[in-house]
């Protein structure tokens, strides 16, 4: 497959910049794959869409204030440092910039030494592991020198990081956020639960990958990145209860769907489980585990307008861009969203 189908053109003035003051005023898509239609609707009329005994499913990750900016001890270098995962105790797998400045043994201090990274091994692409040494508690400490990872077509500077956070966020791990969930407000969510909808939690820690561009022609040889997953026995008893009573089962962005359909791929059906997942989904792949998804607007040639194309087929995805485009919605992490149905 070339991946040529999922690119479409993108004015850079459409690319979000700055969240809305509102969460819930942003714009809402809503695609009907049975009937082919497409509606312009905002995030708040999201309710009318979805009926009691439906369960939206939340990843509950919150992101790590993940950059670092620090000096080499030895020379005063600056270097940046991006965390990427834990891997033990208080060894990371991180990305350095300049990465030739960073060999084994160098030593990094953040804050006047409140935080030193030494590099323990050198590894491809400007990745080197890590193992950091401190006074306290670590993420105490990364909350005070760190900052949000932001996406790198992101340009203006975040004045409140919780706005690069869900208002659910709470299992510590992203290098980025779940943007599907961004448009929910507490006041959103309990309206949505007390008008018989229900609402389960996932985790899925997602990745710097995700915003990796599938750089092959052919879509079959793209190579996974990998993210941490885990879903408790409390989510997978009412997933399956929700679906044997007849309820729809919609997930809240991409990072939930694939924690879905790993575990449903994996087991028939849904069960607690945690461990990695680098499941790729692309069309003629069909979806097993969601009858609908709340997402938002994705880059061109991504992994991600495929898996979106995967649910609702890649026609009328590319149509309903095509549609945003010339209606000038708000695209990326901080733009507007898509329900699926």
């Amino acid at each position: 497959m070339d991946i040529k189908q999922y690119d479409f053109e993108l004015p850079e003035e459409l690319i979000a910049q700055v969240p809305l003051k509102d969460r819930t005023s942003s714009r809402l898509m809503v695609c009907d794959r049975e009937k082919q239609t497409i509606e312009h609707q905002h995030f708040s009329d999201i309710t009318k869409y979805i009926q009691p005994g439906d369960c939206l499913v939340l990843n509950d990750t919150r992101v790590l204030p993940a950059r670092l900016y620090g000096a080499k001890e030895d020379t005063g270098g600056k270097v940046e440092v991006l965390l990427l995962h834990q891997t033990e105790g208080d060894d990371w797998e991180v990305l350095v910039k300049p990465a030739k400045k960073v060999k084994e043994g160098t030593r990094i201090s953040f804050g006047d030494g409140q935080l030193v990274a030494e590099c323990t091994e050198i590894q491809e692409h400007g990745g080197r592991k890590v193992r950091f040494s401190y006074e306290g508690i670590f993420l105490e400490v990364l909350e005070s020198l760190g900052e949000m990872p932001l996406p790198p077509y992101v340009k203006e500077q975040l004045s409140d990081r919780e706005r690069y956070q869900t208002v659910y966020a709470k299992e510590e791990g992203s290098a980025a956020a779940p943007t599907a969930g961004l448009h929910f407000t507490n006041e959103l969510l309990r309206d949505i639960q007390d008008s018989g909808v229900e609402i389960a939690y996932l985790t899925l820690h997602v990745g710097l990958g995700t915003f990796r561009p599938v750089s092959v022609d052919n879509v079959e040889e793209h190579d996974m990145h990998a993210e941490f997953y885990q879903v408790s026995q409390e989510t997978a008893d009412q997933l399956n209860r929700v679906r044997q009573s007849g309820g729809r089962i919609i997930s809240v962005g991409t990072t939930s769907t694939r924690t879905l359909e790993t575990i449903v791929r994996d087991h028939g059906t849904f069960k607690a489980a945690s461990g990695w997942t680098d499941i790729f989904i692309y069309p003629p792949q069909k979806l097993r585990a969601i009858d609908g998804l709340i997402t938002n607007f994705h880059l061109p040639k991504s992994t991600l307008i495929m898996l979106v194309s995967a649910f609702a087929s890649r026609d009328f995805i590319m149509e309903a861009y095509h549609r945003a485009v010339e209606e000038e919605y708000r695209f990326f992490s901080f733009g507007d969203a898509m329900l699926i149905l």
